[in-house]
């Protein structure tokens, strides 16, 4: 078992190429110009993950102002996603990473413990990529709840 290792501010993002909800495509290249925050959570439709999208969610028109794309991403499927978007009227796409390579490339899967039991999985973290492609902020201990203000706040400041 390994410990997560994100990727750290002033890092080019890993390249990827994944699939949202909706069966859309989309990679590191084509958001080259756009700045995005690109949030790892660990699955759709549980109680922490619900949290930090809905608040995401309630925030997103103060995202779009600061031209600041949301992708969420987890090791959900697109009908997963769908379905995840549809219950909580999420405004934003849900990316694809049934085989973690994703999220082993940004350094967020890893050693995790629950109820007794330890297991590899997704790390809730967060990246601010830059409109040039690379890591503007590494958010490495992410509180549900707070996270979209935090982001914010960063994005403002």
């Amino acid at each position: 078992m390994n410990k997560p290792n994100p990727l750290q501010p002033g890092s080019p993002a890993p390249a990827f190429s994944t699939t949202d909800q909706d069966g859309k495509t989309h990679t590191n290249q084509t958001l080259l110009g756009t700045r995005y925050l690109l949030y790892f959570y660990p699955r759709d439709l549980t109680p922490g993950c619900t949290t930090e999208a809905c608040a995401l969610r309630d925030e997103h028109e103060q995202f779009t102002k600061l031209n600041t794309l949301v992708f969420g991403i987890s090791p959900d499927g697109e009908k997963s996603h769908r379905k995840f978007i549809d219950k909580h009227s999420l405004p934003f796409s849900l990316l694809v990473d049934e085989d973690h390579a994703i999220a082993e490339a940004f350094g967020v899967w890893g050693e995790k413990k629950f109820m007794g039991r330890t297991f590899d999985g997704v790390h809730r973290m967060s990246f601010l990529i830059g409109t040039d492609g690379k890591i503007e902020k590494t958010y490495a201990k992410v509180k549900p709840a707070e996270h979209a203000q935090q982001v914010l706040t960063d994005l403002q400041g």
